[in-house]
């Protein structure tokens, strides 16, 4: 399997630390908001790659953090912490703050069919460890004091050789290029524009997610919780870490930076970054008003699934743009895929004759082209390819009545074997199991509408179906087909 590294640049042939075992760490949201569509398109891609390494035989221990302190409103480093403000603007504690917003990213990756984390750490309740990393880093002099506005335990970049590898920046140019990019000034005390707090002092005011310490009552900044929670939860040193493009010039910089100087040695072997999304060609923003939730996507009628399908479409390197259009035709692509599933698995059931060797070497090719598409740093959308060439073969004989049942049995196995990586759900609808009586009465009713010619009433009842119950119809010269085609919420 080959996965592009960011710290080197180029795709590389994945070698675990442990044989047979993959410890992997992916930095989750700041829980302040919701999560919106381009965060959850990082963790659907994240999952792919857990799940990729899980089909090759690997197991997979998986660590996402929920960030609930210490995040400041510029990833520079500067301003207010953004739950603390949050909760201020709602007039809740923090904790009432992240606790709300943690259940809705979890409900979030549940509906996408994202796999559970083994662990899912907040910094909160890691101040030992972070505490304990932060006086590891100061006993190695790479820390000093910061007094004023900005007061808190600093760690000097200066002093960590090669910091910046992961930017492709050399230490000067990278100063250079945080203060033009942020355009912000470094408070006063502060000696290099890469410079950053692991401990920040508290004002008196603060009442709420604030620790005592040795280095004063305060509480950790953002870069230091991750670099400890991994390292407890993983080892000083394992095998990936994940996040979204964002986090390549400062926080996993200094993730770097401050692990390995802690430990004297390499933290983690590849580091994975997943590309953003657009919406309708424009970067994502309140002033756009294009900032969507998967809430938001189900209130206008679309799926979870739907979405996640639409995700693969490019890869998760390149930048994705959203578009409602775009994502009404991922989720029909889809809902054919599953009416198809279930055509066959009507053959699979009812079905005779015997199996074609002839057919069988070509879902046989069909799966090797697939998941060397996926073994080469998960191109979904070459295996995805793959996958529609073989329905469209496949299609052609079952319209021709020349599939066998052993046949579409090899069929629906394949199909399983592609949704272990895709998580779309196929084994669900693979199936021709009977459908209940009220669905079966409106298909009843809508027969009846039409045979009246009451065209406006059966459209509602087929509306109705595919919204409520995730029903499809198909009307054929031998009569309607129904088909399971994933449930959709009605559009508000």
């Amino acid at each position: 399997m080959q996965i592009y590294n960011t710290l080197t640049r180029k795709k590389e042939k994945f070698a675990p630390l442990q044989k047979g075992s993959v410890h992997m760490y992916a930095c989750g949201p700041t829980v302040y908001f919701y999560a919106h569509i381009g965060n959850l398109r990082t963790y659907i891609s994240q999952d792919v790659l857990r799940r990729a390494l899980e089909h090759e035989g690997y197991k997979v221990k998986h660590v996402v953090n929920l960030t609930d302190v210490g995040h400041l409103a510029s990833d520079a480093d500067t301003g207010d912490d953004k739950i603390r403000t949050e909760s201020e603007k709602e007039r809740k504690s923090m904790r009432e703050i992240t606790d709300f917003y943690s259940k809705k990213f979890i409900g979030d990756i549940r509906e996408l069919n994202i796999l559970s984390p083994d662990m899912m750490p907040k910094p909160s309740e890691h101040i030992a460890d972070i505490l304990s990393l932060i006086k590891k880093l100061d006993g190695k002099r790479y820390l000093y004091k910061v007094g004023g506005d900005a007061g808190g335990m600093y760690y000097d970049t200066s002093r960590f050789k090669g910091y910046g590898a992961l930017t492709g920046m050399n230490f000067e140019k990278l100063q250079t290029a945080i203060i033009s990019g942020y355009r912000v000034e470094r408070p006063e005390g502060i000696r290099n524009p890469t410079d950053f707090a692991v401990w920040r002092f508290a004002d008196p005011s603060m009442k709420e997610f604030v620790w005592d310490s040795e280095y004063g009552r305060g509480f950790p900044g953002w870069h230091i919780e991750c670099s400890a929670m991994s390292m407890k939860y993983l080892g000083e040193h394992f095998d990936i870490h994940c996040g979204g493009v964002d986090h390549i010039p400062i926080h996993h910089t200094n993730e770097i930076a401050q692990s390995e100087a802690a430990t004297g040695e390499k933290f983690v072997n590849y580091w994975v970054h997943m590309e953003f999304m657009q919406v309708d060609r424009r970067k994502m923003s309140k002033s756009f008003r294009n900032i969507y939730t998967l809430e938001d996507l189900e209130k206008k009628g679309h799926s979870a699934l739907g979405y996640r399908y639409f995700t693969f479409g490019v890869h998760y390197r390149k930048l994705l743009n959203f578009t409602f259009e775009k994502l009404k035709k991922s989720e029909d692509e889809l809902s054919g895929i599953y009416a198809f599933l279930q055509k066959v698995a009507e053959v699979a059931e009812q079905g005779s004759g015997s199996a074609d060797p002839e057919f069988g070497k070509l879902v046989d090719d069909a799966k090797q082209e697939f998941f060397k598409a996926i073994a080469d740093d998960l191109n979904v959308p070459v295996a995805l390819a793959k996958m529609h060439s073989l329905i469209n073969d496949s299609s052609t004989r079952l319209a021709a009545g020349k599939m066998a049942a052993e046949d579409a049995k090899k069929l629906i196995a394949a199909f399983t074997d592609f949704d272990s990586v895709l998580g779309l759900e196929f084994a669900k609808y693979a199936s021709r199991s009977g459908i209940d009586s009220a669905i079966e009465g409106l298909i009843a009713e809508r027969e009846k509408a039409r045979k009246g010619r009451e065209f406006k009433r059966a459209d509602e009842i087929r509306t109705r179906l595919l919204h409520e119950f995730g029903i499809a119809l198909e009307d054929t010269p031998k009569g309607v087909r129904w088909y399971r085609v994933g449930s959709k919420k009605a559009p508000a």
